[in-house]
């Protein structure tokens, strides 16, 4: 276990800078400039002279520049006062990265992780449904709204749940920040497409274990069918589940984009999206790096309770 962890955080340095670098090359290759504003274009001597001062003039010395920053490499040479310093925002007028990360990510991790409760609580209890019972109605019913979430988009989703029950119903906050009730419609918006995919896996997960030689040896030694489902089969059917929650808490959390922007949801995703768009570049190189960062981490804890739950198992 310890190797595993080891070795892990030994590869996230290579992993974090191959996605620096195929992102700054991306990134980079955006038309437009960041420094340009649409109501006054500044002089052209002041243009260069801001051009040289965010290292905008030269690719290499942005890349190598940047990334000295943020891996707090300049900190250590004593090149720099601060470490993981992500730079100032091209766009946003005295805002730091880490000023607009520090606002905006507890929100996305926030209302990631409520999406992922909820994708567990609602995919478990249907998965277990129509693996217990498979082709009875129930079964095709949780099938049924499993393809549904799947099939349909976030903002379709989003869009639907805000008419029903934002407007129409008037039962829920239809925007902002700050409350718990602000958090339920695009948590649910988040959550339907990931309960859909845990709902499946759970499903076939409980088909396969309720067939198994040790549940019906369980069954004539007279076990309780809650505490043979429950106890059981349901542990060894969640480890497939468990493997896809690592991504789909990472996703969850870096890939609220759409959900933020229809309830107005003041995280990281609208930020990245603006920063697109005007090609801010230190703000996508930012987020990319700390999303990235969650990403491997959430693998990484997946991993380790992947052995956790079920010893048998050799990771690596």
């Amino acid at each position: 276990m310890i190797r595993l962890i080891v070795r892990r955080l030994i590869q996230m340095p290579i992993i974090l800078g191959a996605v620096y670098t195929i992102t700054f090359s991306l990134a980079w290759l955006i038309p437009g400039n960041p420094l340009e504003n649409p109501a006054r274009r500044p002089p052209p001597e002041i243009m260069q002279a801001m051009l040289q001062q965010y290292r905008l003039d030269d690719p290499w010395t942005f890349y190598w520049d940047y990334l000295g920053k943020a891996t707090g490499v300049s900190w250590l040479l004593g090149r720099h006062p601060r470490p993981f310093d992500l730079g100032p925002s091209l766009t946003h007028q005295d805002w730091t990265v880490n000023e607009i990360l520090a606002a905006g990510l507890p929100v996305s991790i926030t209302l990631g992780l409520g999406a992922i409760l909820l994708a567990c609580g609602i995919g478990l209890v249907a998965g277990v449904i129509g693996g217990i019972k498979p082709g009875s109605w129930a079964d095709l019913a949780t099938l049924g709204v499993a393809l549904v979430g799947i099939s349909l988009p976030s903002f379709v989703i989003g869009t639907a749940l805000l008419v029903v029950f934002g407007l129409l119903l008037g039962v829920v906050p239809i925007g902002g920040w700050g409350r718990l009730s602000h958090t339920i419609l695009p948590a649910l918006t988040l959550a339907l497409p990931f309960a859909a995919y845990i709902a499946r896996l759970t499903r076939f997960g409980m088909i396969d274990e309720l067939r198994a030689d040790y549940v019906r040896t369980a069954r004539a030694k007279g076990v309780p069918r809650r505490h043979i489902v429950l106890k059981h089969a349901l542990k060894n059917a969640f480890l497939p589940v468990l493997s896809y929650l690592g991504p789909a808490t990472a996703m969850a959390v870096t890939g609220s984009f759409v959900v933020e922007k229809i309830f107005a949801v003041p995280g990281i995703g609208t930020h990245f999206v603006n920063a697109v768009l005007s090609k801010d570049l230190t703000l996508i190189m930012g987020v990319v790096l700390v999303y990235s960062t969650l990403l491997i981490l959430f693998n990484l804890l997946v991993d380790v309770l992947y052995r956790w739950v079920d010893p048998r198992i050799e990771l690596g």
